[in-house]
C-alpha cells in the first residue's frame, strides 16, 4: 500500500469518505500480528507447565524465571517501540517486528526437542520472545494515530484486547497441538498427567511439546506478508514525516531494539542467581527495573542523526506529570493482565498440582496429588474473559468516562486479589488443596474480568489527556511500565513460592491496587482534578 502524506479522521468529511475504510483495513491486520506478538512473548507460561509434566530437570523456581526472563525483556523493548511509528512508519514497524517473532519461535521449536538442552539455552529463547511484548506499544501508537479521538476507546480496546486474546490463542492452541506430530520429530513421554482445553492427558501419553514452538510459523509468515502489502505508513507532520527508505526504517528499528536488549540484559544478570546472574536480593528488582527504565531513555537520547529531533519532540510526555500518574494506573489493569497470564498456569500446576503435608514437623510440597486440577484446561479462561472484555471496557469508558469505570475496577481487584488469598493461604497448607479450588478460580476470573474492563478504561483517559502527537508515544511508554508485570509477578509468585508463603504476593498487589485507586481519585475525579473524569 502507498504511503498517505495527509491524514486528519477528526474531519467528519475526510472520515466518512476514505479515513475509515483505510483505517479499518490497518486495524484488522494489526489485531492479529499482536496476537500472535502475545502468544510468543507469553508461551512460556504454558511450556514450563508440560516441561515439569516430561519431567525436564529444572527447580520449579528456575522454570518460572523463563516467564520472568520474556516478561522482563518484552517490557523493557516496549519504550523503544513507543517511539518506532513515528521514525520508521506504522507498515515497516508492523511487518519488521512480526518477522522478528519467528526467531524465538523455531529456536523454541528445534530446543525443546532434547530434554538435555541445557538451561541457558531456553532463558536466551525467552530473553528472545520478548521482541512479541515490545510489539504492543508499536502497535498501538500506529493505532492510534489513524483513529479519531471520540473512536479511541473502541478502536484501542479492540486492537488492544483482541491482539491479547493471543495469550488465550495460545493457551488453547500450545496443548492441543503438542498432542500430535504435525510438525516431525520424536515424542516425549508425559512423566505426570497433562491436559488440554477438553480433558486431562494420563501419565504415559506421548507429547510433542516441541510444536509449541513451531506452530506459529503457520501465522507468522503470513502475517508478515499481508502486513507489508496491506498497511500504510502515515507521512504526515504529526506522525511520521520523515522514515526514509524501508531499508533505513529498519536500520533505525534494529538500532533502537538493540538498546532494549542491552538494557534488560543489564537488568537480568543482576536479578537473576548464579551461575546466569549475580542474585540480587530479590528486594532489589524494583530498583533494578528502575534503572533499566532510566538507562534506556537516557541512550535513546544519545542516539545521533536525523532520528534524535523527531524523538525530542516525543520525549516531551516525560515532562508532564500525567505520564508518570497514568504509567502506574495503567499497571494496575494491564500489568496485572500481563503477569497473571504469564503465572497463572504455573501457579496452578504448583500449588493445586501437589499435596501440602508435614513430614516429620516439616511442610513439604513434592507429593503429587492425583486429584489435582490440570493447569493447561483452565488456565486460558482467565486471559480469555480478560482480552474479551477489554473492548467492552473501551466502549464504557466512551460512554461513562474512563476514570470513573477505572474507580470501579479498582475496588473489585481489590476485594478479588484479597479473596484469592485467602484460598491460596488455605490450599498451600492442604493435603487436598483441590478442595480450594474453585473458590481460587472464580475469584481470579473476576480479578481477570476487572483487569480487562480497566485496560479498556485506562486507554481512554490518555486519549483524552494527552495531545494528538503525544499520545501514541505516551500510550506505549505507560504500556511499557505496565508490562514489566509480566516479569514481576511471576517472579514474586516465584519468591513467595519458595518461602510457603504465596498469599503474601496477593496482599501485596491489594495495597498496590488500593494506591492506584487514590491516584485515580484524586487526580481524575475529586474536587481538585485538572481533568474531569478523562
Amino acid at each position: 500500500m502507498s504511503d498517505i502524506k495527509t491524514w486528519n479522521p477528526e474531519d467528519n468529511h475526510f472520515w466518512e469518505s476514505q479515513g475509515k475504510k483505510i483505517a479499518n483495513r490497518n486495524l484488522w491486520i494489526s489485531i492479529p500480528s499482536l496476537l500472535c506478538g502475545f502468544a510468543v512473548w507469553l508461551y512460556w507460561g504454558i511450556i514450563t507447565v508440560q516441561m515439569l509434566n516430561l519431567g525436564f530437570p529444572f527447580e520449579k523456581a528456575e522454570l518460572f524465571s523463563l516467564a520472568a526472563i520474556a516478561g522482563l525483556t518484552g517490557a523493557t523493548l516496549r519504550i523503544p517501540s513507543s517511539f518506532f511509528i513515528r521514525i520508521a512508519g506504522g507498515r515497516n514497524t508492523i511487518f519488521f517486528t512480526t518477522a522478528l517473532l519467528m526467531l524465538p519461535a523455531i529456536g523454541t521449536g528445534f530446543a525443546l526437542q532434547d530434554q538435555n538442552t541445557p538451561l541457558w539455552v531456553f532463558q536466551i529463547l525467552a530473553f528472545l520472545s520478548g521482541f512479541g511484548g515490545g510489539n504492543f506499544a508499536s502497535s498501538m501508537s500506529n493505532i492510534s494515530f489513524f483513529f479519531p479521538k471520540r473512536m479511541q476507546g473502541l478502536a484501542l480496546g479492540l486492537n488492544a484486547g483482541l491482539g491479547n486474546a493471543g495469550v488465550t490463542t495460545m493457551q488453547i492452541l500450545v496443548p492441543l497441538v503438542m498432542t500430535f506430530g504435525v510438525f516431525g520429530g520424536d515424542p516425549m513421554i508425559l512423566q505426570n498427567t497433562s491436559g488440554t482445553l477438553i480433558g486431562k492427558i494420563p501419565a504415559g501419553s506421548e507429547t510433542y511439546i516441541h510444536n509449541a514452538g513451531f506452530v506459529w510459523l503457520l501465522l507468522l509468515i503470513p502475517l508478515a506478508v499481508i502486513s507489508w502489502f496491506g498497511m500504510n505508513n502515515l507521512r504526515s507532520q504529526e506522525v511520521s514525516p520523515d522514515i526514509g527508505s524501508p531499508i533505513g526504517a529498519i536500520s533505525k528499528i534494529t538500532g533502537m531494539l538493540l538498546i532494549g536488549f542491552f538494557t534488560a540484559a543489564i537488568g537480568l544478570y543482576i536479578i537473576l542467581p548464579a551461575p546466569t546472574g549475580l542474585g540480587a536480593p530479590s528486594w532489589a528488582k524494583w530498583f533494578v527495573i528502575l534503572g533499566i527504565l532510566f538507562l534506556t531513555v537516557m541512550l535513546m537520547k544519545m542516539i545521533p542523526g536525523n532520528i534524535k529531533p523527531n524523538l525530542q519532540r516525543q520525549f516531551k510526555i516525560f515532562d508532564n506529570k500525567h505520564t508518570w500518574i497514568m504509567s502506574v494506573i495503567y499497571t494496575m489493569t494491564f500489568g496485572s493482565f500481563i503477569g497473571y497470564s504469564a503465572g497463572f498456569a504455573l501457579a496452578i500446576k504448583v500449588v493445586f498440582g501437589y499435596q501440602h503435608i508435614m513430614v516429620d514437623g516439616v511442610m513439604t510440597h513434592e507429593t503429587i496429588n492425583a486429584n489435582g486440577p490440570s493447569a493447561l484446561m483452565y488456565a486460558w479462561m482467565g486471559p480469555f474473559i480478560g482480552a474479551l472484555i477489554r473492548p467492552i471496557g473501551g466502549w464504557m469508558a466512551d460512554k461513562m468516562g474512563g476514570a470513573k469505570v477505572t474507580q470501579y475496577v479498582s475496588i473489585v481487584m481489590i476485594a478479588s486479589a484479597l479473596g484469592v488469598a485467602y484460598y491460596l493461604k488455605q490450599a498451600y497448607v492442604s493435603a487436598t488443596p483441590e478442595e480450594f479450588f474453585i473458590h481460587f478460580f472464580l475469584l481470579f476470573l473476576i480479578l481477570f474480568a476487572a483487569t480487562g474492563i480497566g485496560n479498556g478504561s485506562t486507554f481512554r483517559t490518555i486519549a483524552m489527556i494527552f495531545p494528538k502527537e503525544q499520545a501514541g508515544p505516551a500510550l506505549g511508554w505507560t504500556s511499557a511500565v505496565a508490562a514489566y508485570g509480566a516479569f514481576v509477578i511471576p517472579q514474586v509468585f516465584g519468591e513467595q513460592i519458595k518461602l510457603a508463603t504465596p498469599e503474601y504476593a496477593l496482599y501485596g498487589f491489594a495495597l498496590f491496587y488500593t494506591i492506584c485507586l487514590l491516584l485515580n481519585w484524586w487526580y481524575y475525579l475529586g474536587p481538585k482534578a485538572e481533568f474531569n473524569n478523562p
